[in-house]
């Protein structure tokens, strides 16, 4: 079983607004309302490809009810955490101004509430794969995932991470199966700035060395690149398409490349429907479905 988690779950209020003015009152040309974060967000992709999972969370007041409204209605299994006081977050994304957000804050998580979710991290058993994935609030120490991740040790437990800096390079000594940092996020870490393809590679297998077992690097535009645990390499080139949404397009990939191991237990394959997910997600305006996944797997990957 796959199971995610994701701290800060949202709804992601998305809107388009033509010829936006400050000071001025905008009304919306679109809108979209959909649950977020980028462990639900692997959760519903797996989903979409018809994997069963789970997805742990926290939640509070209507907001928090209205997100696992949302997801078990896309036939997600969600097992949150109600937290007593506030509300979950709603994130305004204006989509006519490309990468213009206010996100939300979320409501405080306690201890007690975190010790909660380790209570059902602790039932996980060998062989299940849990996705650790996204920030987390200010009220949640910064080393948690590296302390689920020493709860996981020695468990035969999966662990997949999808951090950036400290969340992430703290997690590397207990050897997470995959990690996924975005080419900026990975030159960010050593301080580099990674352009190509080639640039990637030999940061990915510093990531290895210290600890990562598999390096998936998120490329946008320009691609991606997979430094595998047996030491190969795979890259290619950004499918051809139409960007309308890259919000979850990560996340999408994470979910492709679980769903393709699964499968097959080869890295090719994995690396390949990684890929085909993220980018059908990127070319629609929600995450991608199954068909669309598959489409584009057979277009770009199926003779190769």
């Amino acid at each position: 079983m796959i199971y995610t988690v994701t701290f800060n779950p949202s709804l992601d209020y998305n809107v388009s607004v033509e010829d936006f003015k400050l000071g001025h009152t905008n009304r919306t040309s679109s809108e979209l309302l959909l649950p977020g974060g980028k462990g639900l967000n692997v959760s519903m992709v797996l989903g979409n490809l018809g994997i069963p999972n789970t997805a742990f969370g926290f939640a509070a007041g209507f907001v928090g009810e209205e997100i696992v409204r949302r997801i078990e209605e896309m036939g997600v299994k969600a097992e949150f955490i109600w937290i007593g006081d506030g509300v979950s977050r709603i994130n305004l994304k204006l989509k006519s101004i490309d990468g213009t957000e206010i996100n939300g804050c979320g409501p405080v998580i306690h201890e007690g509430d975190v010790q909660k979710l380790i209570a059902k991290l602790e039932l996980l058993q060998a062989g299940d794969v849990l996705v650790l994935a996204g920030s987390i609030p200010g009220s949640v120490p910064d080393d948690i995932y590296r302390r689920i991740m020493s709860e996981m040790s020695g468990r035969g437990i999966e662990v997949v991470v999808d951090a950036t800096k400290e969340l992430l390079v703290n997690v590397l000594e207990y050897h997470p199966f995959l990690i996924k940092p975005n080419h900026h996020e990975l030159g960010g870490i050593f301080g580099v700035e990674l352009k190509t393809r080639e640039d990637v590679i030999p940061y990915a297998r510093r990531m290895q060395q210290m600890g990562a077992r598999n390096v998936l690097v998120s490329m946008a535009a320009a691609g991606a690149v997979l430094v595998a645990e047996d030491k190969s390499v795979y890259e290619t080139d950004a499918p051809k398409g139409i960007l309308v949404n890259g919000v979850g397009a990560g996340d999408s990939m994470v979910a492709g490349f679980l769903a393709g191991w699964m499968e097959k237990k080869e890295y090719r394959h994995a690396f390949a429907m990684g890929v085909s997910a993220g980018s059908a997600s990127a070319f629609s305006e929600r995450l991608a479905e199954k068909k669309e996944i598959m489409d584009l797997y057979r277009r770009e990957f199926a003779r190769s």
